[in-house]
């Protein structure tokens, strides 16, 4: 009798075990952790030139976050108007929770990452216009988007796209001079983007 029961333990521990192991991680790894810091070099694409570019971004559960971006026109030796530009903000990525949450994923981990990854951008920028001093043109940025997972992990290398406009003080104020107060732009990166278990709401509900 004891051997018969132990057998059915056995089978049903291990039958539980292979079922739980062949469901996919529908996440991609997202879930690993409810922070995430991206890091990446690249190129912006803009009037009169290209700028060399850097970005630091930071999500919790890959849904909101921070960002900062920096260009530098003179590193690539162009002529880009403006010269230099400092921006930071917030992005919203509103699509991964309500699309994992309802099983709505695709079933390719690059196009399902790819998608979620699709943000909405809302801060300032400061820019250095042709023989001004830097920053001397603060402003408002506005832009889309988008990452695609070399890996198709959450955690690995990513080729970023993010274009959008941006306006200055004046330019608001319905006086524009020339593409320092107003201009798209285009950004192409290569990063790399780590998930971490932070746990910030938990550390947060703590009792002291």
């Amino acid at each position: 009798m004891r051997r018969a029961s132990v057998a059915l333990l056995v089978a049903s521990v291990t039958s539980s075990g292979v079922a739980f192991g062949a469901a996919p991680d529908t996440s991609y790894g997202r879930i690993d952790g409810d922070l995430a810091v991206a890091g990446g070099l690249g190129t912006t694409f803009g009037p009169r030139g290209s700028r060399a570019s850097a970005e630091m971004r930071g999500r919790y559960m890959q849904t909101v976050g921070v960002f900062a971006t920096y260009e530098d026109g003179p590193l690539l030796g162009s002529k880009a108007e403006p010269v230099r530009v400092l921006a930071t903000g917030l992005e919203l990525r509103p699509l991964f929770l309500a699309r994992w949450l309802r099983g709505w994923e695709l079933g390719s981990p690059v196009l399902d990452l790819a998608i979620d990854s699709l943000g909405l951008e809302l801060g300032a920028s400061f820019a250095e216009p042709e023989g001004r001093a830097f920053g001397s043109r603060a402003g408002l940025q506005a832009g889309l988007g988008i990452e695609v997972p070399l890996f198709g992990r959450a955690t690995g290398l990513y080729l970023g796209v993010h274009g959008g406009a941006r306006w200055s003080d004046t330019a608001l104020a319905g006086s524009v001079a020339g593409p320092a107060d107003r201009a798209g732009y285009l950004s192409l990166t290569l990063g790399w983007q780590q998930i971490f278990g932070a746990h910030v709401v938990d550390a947060g509900d703590r009792a002291p």
